[in-house]
């Protein structure tokens, strides 16, 4: 700011003081409602006011040379929002308060930034909008584009149970058991969903034979969880054979009798 604007700014502020604070130091208000309605005649009074030099006032100056100026107010009021970031899982839904909003399955692990306003969720990629949805409180529910989906999925607005376990039963029926139980332990099947896609999508890793040993082993253990069958595949445990009491023998060792002592 130059000085000299500086010095017109102050100018305005001491006259707003004067004019219409100094009026109104002695009323008490219980909202800024009431405050606005006390200001609203003092200002009106202060814009009308003739200038000492100048021809007209703030009123007269401001229809004549800014008004004219001045743009349409926009058709919709200014929304406050928040942001916040946000992954695209592999079922191309991004949680949002405990909802989930569908983003077309190309950006699936993916982030990208959520704007959220009290009626709408935006959803930005690199500073593009991707998708658009109306804000729902229903918690662990979902809200899907038809558009956004894979064109393998879009015969099927929602996950069902039935198509999870149909498609591990494709894989093995350890693999079906193994979903079943992750369904099971949510009080709503809906919110194993993802966990059961990211089981069913290590079969495209390692391969439908080897998921379906790493779920038998996972029953046999009572973890079925998605990173406990992960891990299992990935350390090939799937891949050596259990040992059996058969298969024991004992070490040659002074202090270790073995089962043949005891009979």
């Amino acid at each position: 700011m130059l000085t000299y604007e500086k010095a017109k700014a102050e100018s305005a502020v001491q006259i707003v003081e004067r004019w219409i604070m100094a009026r109104l130091r002695h009323q008490q208000f219980a909202s800024v409602h009431e405050v606005n309605q006390a200001v609203a005649p003092l200002l009106t009074r202060l814009n009308e006011k003739p200038f000492q030099k100048l021809p007209g006032s703030r009123a007269s100056t401001f229809a004549a040379l800014d008004a004219p100026a001045l743009l349409p107010l926009p058709l919709q009021r200014y929304e406050m929002a928040h942001f916040k970031t946000v992954k695209a899982h592999i079922d191309y839904h991004v949680e949002v308060e405990q909802h989930r909003y569908s983003v077309p399955h190309a950006l699936v692990g993916q982030v990208l930034e959520a704007r959220i306003t009290i009626a709408v969720i935006e959803l930005m990629h690199r500073g593009q909008r991707v998708a658009s949805h109306a804000r729902s409180s229903r918690h662990g529910g979902f809200t899907t584009t038809a558009a956004h989906m894979p064109a393998a999925h879009r015969a099927h607005m929602e996950w069902t149970p039935q198509r999870l376990i149909h498609w591990g039963q494709s894989i093995g029926p350890a693999t079906a058991e193994a979903v079943t139980r992750l369904m099971q332990e949510n009080k709503h099947p809906e919110h194993g969903y993802r966990a059961c896609l990211g089981l069913l999508s290590l079969a495209k890793r390692f391969g439908k034979p080897r998921l379906e040993a790493g779920c038998t082993l996972a029953l046999q253990i009572g973890a079925c969880q998605y990173r406990h069958v992960r891990d299992i595949l990935v350390n090939n445990r799937d891949q050596s054979a259990p040992a059996t009491a058969s298969d024991w023998v004992s070490p040659n060792h002074a202090h270790v009798r073995g089962p043949g002592y005891y009979q």
